[in-house]
């Protein structure tokens, strides 16, 4: 396996996570976002989308991060991070398409603006971009905080692919300055993510 990723982004960083949590013997290769790596004809050729990670498993080529914590998590099926019940495995899809559609875009944002600009050099942030992503952050954190009361982990209270989707976004929320006072639950609980030291590895990479 050969997973192509760019540690500082959350979607390598959930990508990574796994791989490391569930011990696959998988390559890192790194794709450097900032220098355009990402738009070469040989990345371009495994993702015509020019995005990544990509993951190459025996001729096998697939990008979506969140199809790849499936496809990582069906390969140790006693893990029990891809449920095996029809309702687990929907209500982990719920969460994922919540998380592209929703809850990433919103944190994408503020990433942006916030952290990124002052990493590539392109200037201050954007106040109305910044206005409008703290109002898709509020908007998305009040559901997930709700979501979170009484439970430990997303889907049946055990550790799922759910999670490292939805947690990787907080992975940058201190450089973009999530206004995350309001949500306790969602703070407790990237906390325990945060702690598992498959995590602690991807954030390292990220860190470099």
């Amino acid at each position: 396996m050969k997973l192509h990723a760019f540690p500082p982004s959350p979607r390598a960083t959930k990508t990574m996570a796994l791989a490391y949590h569930l011990g696959l013997d998988c390559e890192m290769k790194m794709v450097d976002l900032f220098t355009g790596e990402q738009h070469k004809p040989e990345f371009a050729a495994l993702n015509p989308n020019e995005r990544m990670p990509v993951l190459e498993d025996d001729g096998f080529v697939l990008w979506e991060s969140n199809a790849i914590l499936q496809y990582m998590a069906a390969k140790k099926p006693a893990s029990g991070l891809w449920p095996s019940d029809a309702k687990a495995q929907a209500d982990v899809l719920r969460w994922h398409s919540w998380d592209a559609a929703d809850w990433f875009p919103a944190c994408a944002i503020l990433t942006f603006e916030r952290f990124v600009k002052k990493l590539v050099g392109a200037g201050a942030p954007d106040p109305a971009e910044v206005a409008k992503g703290e109002t898709q952050f509020h908007k998305c954190a009040k559901v997930l905080n709700a979501a979170l009361k009484g439970r430990e982990w997303l889907v049946g209270n055990k550790l799922t692919i759910a999670d490292f989707a939805i947690g990787a976004p907080m992975a940058t929320a201190e450089p973009a300055q999530y206004p995350v006072a309001d949500y306790p639950e969602i703070t407790r609980y990237y906390a325990a993510l945060a702690a598992l030291p498959a995590w602690q590895k991807a954030l390292a990479a990220a860190r470099g």
